[in-house]
């Protein structure tokens, strides 16, 4: 299995900057050259021909020589990636953009382990980078690619280290299907046709909220200043710092919610999990300022992504339905009714039950039967929370029971 490991970077700021800025030229240089080349002769230049040339006129590089080659093969990933989406038709541009900085990438070709550091190679003549090894990486069986990363949001520079656990994915548990409903009040439920458990998470709306108020007074303030000076840097500052951490505090409690998702579904012995798809929730949508402020801060995406990667651990596959209605019909006689609030109440057969839990198995249903309304109201319906609060009052919960704990 691959996984990805993120490090804060050390290295001195102007060294990063250069790296970046050097990839990114070489990425440009290669855009400029493929699209000059197509508007004055028509050919689409190949990428062996764009890679050959770019060699030829680039002089005193800095970059490890394969370093090089993920520079300038960018750009064509990038024209592949057009390509498929265009497929399913979905509009897209090739890239014209030119990039002043780019992310670096070493291959495994240019990473040596020595003494339980990491040496990056660079070109000749120039020493290597050399960062020490993450504990977490140190029994991988091998590291394929490391990344300098900057993060806009943290206005600093990361390492992403890929690297190979050597574990293979485990077999399925069992041959269960359970659904998953996203939503942005609860952020899952998951069942099957008999029990289903609704993972409540309200603190995470509690630090979107909380962060949301922080930052309209802190743009405030800065409105208020004299743009430049002291003061509205000072705030600037104060301003990124909040950003970076509400963006590893919505990381880590998505991680969570996902690790709870598919423990549920080891726990039902499932060998899928049927998942809604909400991708497009938010397209061509303009309701209510706080309605477009929650839509926009519901990262489902991100435990979407967590999920598949962390079910495929476990032998156990994904699959996106389409949702639509899921939660406005009724699971007892199939009438579409439109609930407000968190309770369901059928304006025919008087069915009361929780919304969401109505979505779950109506997105089971659809996945077996293919509609909507043909399976009941699960008979068990339960509560968990994605972290435990009593463990630890200050830092999130990192797994390990109260006892554990205690004995370290």
């Amino acid at each position: 299995m691959i996984r990805t490991h993120i490090e804060r970077c050390k290295l001195k700021r102007e060294l990063a900057d250069e790296l970046n800025r050097e990839s990114g030229s070489i990425y440009t240089q290669v855009l400029i050259f493929h699209w000059r080349t197509f508007r004055h002769t028509g050919h689409w230049l190949s990428q062996n021909s764009a890679e050959r040339w770019n060699d030829r006129v680039g002089k005193e590089r800095k970059l490890h020589a394969h370093s090089i080659d993920a520079a300038q093969q960018g750009f064509y990933k990038g024209c592949t990636i057009v390509r498929s989406l265009r497929k399913q038709d979905i509009e897209a541009k090739f890239p014209y953009h030119r990039r002043w900085y780019r992310t670096t990438i070493w291959k495994q070709t240019g990473i040596r382990i020595k003494e339980n550091k990491i040496h990056l190679s660079r070109s000749k003549g120039n020493d290597p980078i050399v960062l020490p090894l993450p504990e977490r990486v140190q029994d991988a069986l091998r590291i394929l690619e490391v990344r300098l990363v900057y993060e806009y949001k943290a206005r600093r520079y990361f390492w992403h280290l890929v690297y190979e656990t050597g574990k293979q994915p485990q077999a399925a548990p069992g041959s269960n299907i359970v659904s998953v409903d996203l939503g942005e009040i609860h952020p899952a439920v998951v069942g099957d046709e008999s029990t289903s458990e609704i993972i409540t998470c309200r603190e995470r709306r509690h630090k979107v909220q909380g962060f949301a108020k922080r930052l309209a007074k802190l743009q405030a303030a800065m409105q208020k200043k004299q743009k430049r000076s002291r003061a509205w840097h000072k705030l600037r500052k104060t301003k990124i710092r909040l950003r970076a951490k509400h963006q590893r505090v919505l990381r880590d409690l998505d991680h969570k919610i996902s690790r709870s998702i598919v423990d549920i579904a080891v726990e039902r012995k499932a060998e899928k999990i049927v998942m809604g798809d909400v991708r497009d929730i938010a397209d061509g949508v303009n309701l209510s300022k706080q309605t477009n402020q929650k839509i926009s801060n519901w990262t489902h995406g991100k435990v979407r992504n967590f999920t598949e990667y962390k079910a495929q651990a476990e032998g156990i596959a994904v699959e996106l339905i389409e949702e639509r209605y899921t939660s406005q019909t009724c699971p007892q006689c199939g009438t579409r009714h439109k609930p407000t609030g968190r309770r369901y109440k059928c304006s025919d057969c008087g069915f009361i039950g929780h919304r969401d839990v109505v979505g779950q198995i109506n997105i089971l249903s659809k996945y077996k039967h293919g509609e909507n309304g043909k399976l009941k109201f699960p008979e068990v319906v339960k509560h968990r929370i994605p972290h435990n609060l009593r463990v630890m009052r200050r830092r999130q919960d990192t797994g390990y029971s109260k006892r554990s704990i205690a004995d370290v």
